[in-house]
């Protein structure tokens, strides 16, 4: 099943290679979706792909190998729209 996820990532996570970090993660995957930097300093992501990709992408957002101090993940579940390809905005 296709699922979609959006999550706001917060912390220090702006700077230091998190959005190159989370597109790798995505791409390994076979993930679509995109990673960009939000004015109040948090990342916005967003995954779409096979319900258990999506999910293992997610517990790793937080995970050991996340560059900077992540301090909070929220996700929430979306209906999968189909997107392509992955974006470092």
């Amino acid at each position: 099943m296709t699922v979609r996820a959006h999550a706001l990532v917060s912390g220090h996570v702006q700077g230091v290679g998190y959005r190159y970090f989370v597109r790798s993660l995505a791409e390994t995957a076979g993930l679509v979706g995109f990673a960009r930097n939000l004015p109040d300093r948090r990342v916005e992501v967003v995954l779409e792909g096979p319900e258990d990709a999506v999910e293992r992408v997610l517990a790793q957002l937080d995970g050991p190998r996340a560059p900077g101090r992540v301090s909070r993940v929220d996700a929430v579940r979306e209906p999968a729209r189909g997107a392509s390809g992955f974006t470092t905005e």
